[in-house]
């Protein structure tokens, strides 16, 4: 079983999501239902989602995490969850960096007509 943690960024999107999605909005329900789901695969299985080659890697990930690695995870075919994998000398963990849609994925990594 594997740790995850939230960066900064991504846990207050989150936290926001969840207000929203407990105040009835169907979107982000479904979003934070994602995220959930995801949650406990990849707590069992830390490269259930698909290595992202260096060469895309947003610099500002490079700079602001400190990566050397880096996934994403496919929620459903619009919906990307992208994470790394760190750890010290206990243990491997998750950190989620962010999730986005597929048109926002695109552009961040520079895909084009994909």
């Amino acid at each position: 079983m594997y740790d995850i943690r939230l960066s900064k960024e991504f846990n207050k999107e989150f936290v926001r999501l969840q207000n929203k999605s407990e105040a009835g909005y169907k979107e982000e329900k479904y979003i934070v239902d994602l995220i959930s789901r995801a949650t406990a695969v990849l707590a069992q299985d830390k490269e259930a989602g698909s290595k992202i080659p260096r060469n895309l890697w947003p610099k500002e990930y490079i700079q602001k995490y400190n990566i050397t690695n880096l996934w994403k995870y496919k929620l459903d075919n619009y919906w990307r969850l992208i994470y790394t994998i760190s750890n010290n000398e206990i243990s491997f963990f998750l950190v989620y960096i962010e999730f986005l849609d597929h048109t926002e994925y695109n552009r961040r990594f520079k895909y084009k007509g994909k």
